[in-house]
């Protein structure tokens, strides 16, 4: 599922016809770049991959003032039927990645345990600067967004809330986790072993 070209076809789909700068005005007012994956400035980039894709069409060229020339696009009818399916698949896919650092917490440098304290601590002031600047954001872009829009960007704030919250509890059990890498690494370890079946032994 694509993001970006829900974004574009849902914006000409609502607002009519339009051209590249306006829809990075709309992202922009938005604050689209704090609560999707959605990339302001491959916006261009995307319309004209929709355009190849037979999804938007050119309609006209617009020239404002100084400014080079503008290519207006409309939804074709192919990119209405791709917007029906991206809302459907989009609302029912639930995407929770891993987060590499688990991994990273569970295989920690031995020669760098001192340091995980530090490293804990820098990820939570990113993470309490991300909570404040969405926050911040939310603020501005308040009256330019819909009421199913600000509860995409209290998504958002909730899932930070509860980052902040799951690193400050790390934090304060920091000491615990170097312990026990300090005393695993006392005890001898090796790989498991498996006898390998007919069929894997073919591999």
């Amino acid at each position: 599922m694509s993001s970006i070209r829900l974004f574009i076809l849902d914006a000409l789909a609502r607002h009519g016809e339009g051209h590249g700068h306006q829809l990075r005005l709309l992202a922009e007012q938005e604050h689209v770049h704090l609560w999707t994956d959605i990339s302001v400035g491959a916006l261009y980039g995307a319309i004209k991959r929709l355009a190849a894709d037979g999804l938007v069409v050119e309609v006209r060229t617009e020239r404002e003032g100084s400014y080079p020339p503008r290519q207006v696009y409309g939804l074709t009818e192919a990119g209405r039927a791709s917007l029906a399916e991206l809302r459907r698949g989009m609302a029912e896919q639930v995407v929770f990645k891993p987060d590499p650092f688990d991994l990273a917490l569970s295989r920690p440098d031995p020669d760098r345990l001192d340091q995980l304290g530090e490293a804990v601590a820098a990820r939570l002031q990113t993470l309490e600067a991300l909570h404040v600047e969405t926050q911040s954001a939310h603020e501005r872009a308040r009256p330019y967004l819909s009421t199913g829009e600000a509860h995409a960007l209290r998504h958002r704030e909730q899932r930070l809330r509860a980052e902040i919250s799951w690193h400050t509890e790390l934090l304060s059990d920091v000491p615990a986790v170097i312990a026990d890498e300090r005393a695993r690494a006392l005890i001898p370890q090796s790989l498991p072993t498996a006898t390998l079946s007919k069929e894997s032994s073919h591999d």
